[in-house]
This record gives structure tokens, sequence and C-alpha cells, in this order.
């Protein structure tokens, strides 16, 4: 019987023989992540075990990217927390200051994550890395500290669903339109712990930033890993950054799926997700008159240059609406440097946006983009639930870079012709 890319890997970094869906194993991993929120835990954690040196400091990647630049004494002593452990561990691969960046962005353009790695992270959204053809799920902090302690985690092996993209997307149509499209079908329960193998034509034809959208999405479905086989795209973007071996695993012809769904893209225009789930979703014609308050453009679904580069297309000789805030946040420093480099940055300047560091700041209502009750926010994050962004009373939208710098533009919910004709 055929395995599935998923199968592969597993098999790959574990000592069982055989196992099946549903079997618990024990996997070595290649990185283990965490950030400012959640690797505190993990240290506690470690601390208090007894345990005085990590079994592969080489292998642990801390990024402090949730609640910076600090925003107050509590995330100040937080960051603090974890800069001295991973000094006193010797962990190199440690992101702070202006070396940071938002952490699912960060670690791909650093050649830290590669295709056939097995990988954790206490985040939720580490399933981001499954679009380099990794494994990729994210893990709570004890979790994390055990494999900063042995270098391994257990797991129970996931079925794959199988997802795939016919035909060439629409006009201004990405990968975050695609993943909105498929979450508003199958639900925000419909991967629940399945691995979501997406590919075909559409996806083939899609850039790297717009995959890593896609796989960066699939936890909002409930999967626990989210994977795009790895191809020439992959290789090219990969090879240049890598600095340890890889393996590229595909999936056997006669591999076994609990489904395979097919989509086809002429039917999928941009999308928006409505309050409060990003199950919630409309194509952006069906929207209605939806006036909003703040628009936000970043975080490690949609920060990337590339998604800049479509905002600033759109926004380029047009000015954000009165009275409502938009928020252009680069996901790494290069990749403000490079919108710098490209005059991005200036078209955002003279379209009135606001220009923020790269943090994951607003996504999780942490800070620089607090909704007030009542407010709504249209945003190219990954999550909407209640209060996500900020007062329990306010709503948050989810949608691509094209719709965000369009609504930006006119002041409500709007296509991207509505502003380029």
């Amino acid at each position: 019987m055929g395995k599935t890319i998923a199968e592969k890997i597993l098999a790959a970094h574990t000592k069982s023989s055989s196992f099946q869906p549903g079997d618990i194993i024990k996997v070595d991993v290649d990185v283990a992540l965490a950030n400012d929120i959640t690797a505190p835990i993990a240290i506690e954690s470690v601390k208090g075990s007894g345990v005085e040196k990590i079994a592969h400091p080489e292998k642990v990647v801390f990024v402090l990217d949730h609640f910076t630049p600090n925003k107050d004494i509590a995330s100040a002593n937080q960051c603090k927390y974890v800069r001295d452990f991973a000094l006193q561990q010797a962990i190199e691969k440690f992101f702070d200051g202006g070396e940071a960046g938002v952490e699912h962005a960060l670690l791909p353009e650093k050649g830290l994550v590669l295709p056939g790695d097995l990988i954790i992270g206490a985040d939720s959204h580490t399933c981001t890395y499954g679009a380099l053809g990794a494994f990729a799920t994210g893990v709570g902090s004890t979790d994390l500290a055990a494999a900063m302690m042995t270098g391994q985690a257990w797991m129970k092996v996931p079925r794959t669903m199988k997802f795939v993209f016919d035909g060439k997307p629409l006009p201004w149509v990405g990968g975050k339109d695609l993943i909105l499209y498929l979450i508003g079908k199958i639900g925000v329960d419909g991967a629940l712990y399945r691995v979501m193998e997406m590919g075909g034509p559409a996806v083939s034809g899609l850039t790297l930033s717009d995959r890593l959208s896609m796989s960066n999405m699939a936890i909002e479905a409930g999967a626990k890993a989210g994977i795009i086989e790895a191809d020439a795209k992959t290789l090219s973007y990969i090879k240049p950054r890598a600095k340890r071996p890889y393996t590229v695993y595909t999936s056997d012809k006669d591999a076994q799926y609990e489904s395979v769904t097919v989509f086809d893209c002429a039917n999928i225009e941009p999308q928006v997700a409505f309050p409060h789930l990003p199950e919630n979703t409309k194509g952006v014609s069906e929207a209605g008159d939806v006036k909003i308050d703040q628009v936000v453009i970043g975080s490690c679904t949609n920060g990337r240059i590339e998604d800049l580069r479509i905002a600033a297309e759109i926004m380029k000789g047009n000015k954000v609406k009165k009275g409502l805030r938009c928020l252009i946040l680069p996901a790494t420093p290069e990749v403000f440097r490079q919108a710098l480099a490209e005059g991005l940055i200036e078209t955002f300047l003279q379209a009135g946006s606001i220009i923020g560091p790269p943090t994951c700041g607003p996504c999780l209502g942490g800070h620089m983009g607090i909704l007030a009750k009542g407010e709504r926010a249209l945003s190219t994050t990954n999550r909407n639930f209640v209060g996500r962004m900020g007062d329990p009373a306010s709503e948050v939208y989810l949608c691509g870079p094209a719709v965000a710098a369009a609504s930006a533009v006119i002041g409500k919910i709007s296509a991207p012709q509505e502003v380029v004709k």
C-alpha cells in the first residue's frame, strides 16, 4: 500500500517498523519552536524537571514576536526570561530586537525549516511550514519542553485528506482566497486532527508566499498539518537558504486518503470571512455594505513582500479613506528592507497608512491595533474569533491583501476591481 507525504515523513522520524492512523508513535524532531508567549511556560517546565542542559540546542528556535516591541512591563519580563535562558543554553537561533520578525515568515526566510522536516512549535500556526513539504504542527508548551529535553515528541498518526484545486485562479485571487474558500466548504472542524494535503494545477501555479498562506490556515479547519508537495518552485526558494541536508517526499499514486475533494477555481472569487469564524466565508461580491474602521495588512499569513506588492499596486495614487486606520506591518526585517528598496513603503505613506515594525501584535489583540467597542477591522490575519483583536463587541473580517488594500481606499469591504479599473 502506498504512503502519503505525511506518512513518509513520520516514518523517517520514528523507529517504529510500521504504524497505522491512530497509532501513537515517538518521533525525532528537527525543529522545536517557541515565541515570547509560549517559551516561558516551556522553560518553566524544563527548569522544574531538574534538567540542566537541553538535548539539542541547535534544533531549538526562539522568536520574540507577539508582544514585541515590548508593550508593557509584563511582556518585557517575559522576553528577558526567554533571553536569559537562550544565553544560558547556548541557543544560537534566538531572534530578538532588530533580528526578530513574525516567526512563521522568519523561519522559511532564514532557511531554518526544510522539505521533509518534522517540526513542532508552541504556536498553532506552525503548520505554515507544510508549504515547503514538511510535517509541521503546533503543540502545547509542555510538549515543547519535552522535545527540548529529549529531542523527541509523542504523536498520534493522523489520516490525510486531499484537496485538489483545478484550473487557473481568477484575477486578484491568491492562496488566502483559496484556503478561505476551502474552510468555508468544510468548516472549522472539517479536517479535525487530519493532514490536509493540498495540490492541483492552481496550487502549482501559486508563489511560495501564497502556498505558505494556505498551509498557515490549515489549523483553522482543525487540521494537524497542511502539506503541499515540494516542487521546482519550492527548491528554488530552499536551495540558496538551506544550511543542512533535506529530503523531498511525494505521495505514492496508490496512497490511501480519507477523502479527495476537487475545487474548480473558476468559481472562486476573492473571499471574505465574516465574524466570528474563518468558516463564515463569502465572495467579495456578496459582502454587501460593510463599513470598516481599520485595515491590517501583515501577519504570518500575509505579511510577505508579495503581499505588500499587491497592496501597493492597488493603493498607489490613492488615499486611505478619511476616518479609517490602515496598518501595514512587514513580517520580517528583510521584508521591510525590500519594501523600502522597492518604494512600497513610500506608496503606503503617501496613501496615509501607518507603518509598523515586524510584529504579531494586532493579530492576537496584543498591541499596535486594538479595536474599540463596536469597531470593525478587515485584516489579512488568520483568525476572527470574538474579541480576537480587541473589545469583545468589535468585529474582525478576514481577507487577502488585494481586498484589504481596496477596502482601505473605499472605506468598506470592496473588490480590487473597484479601485483598479
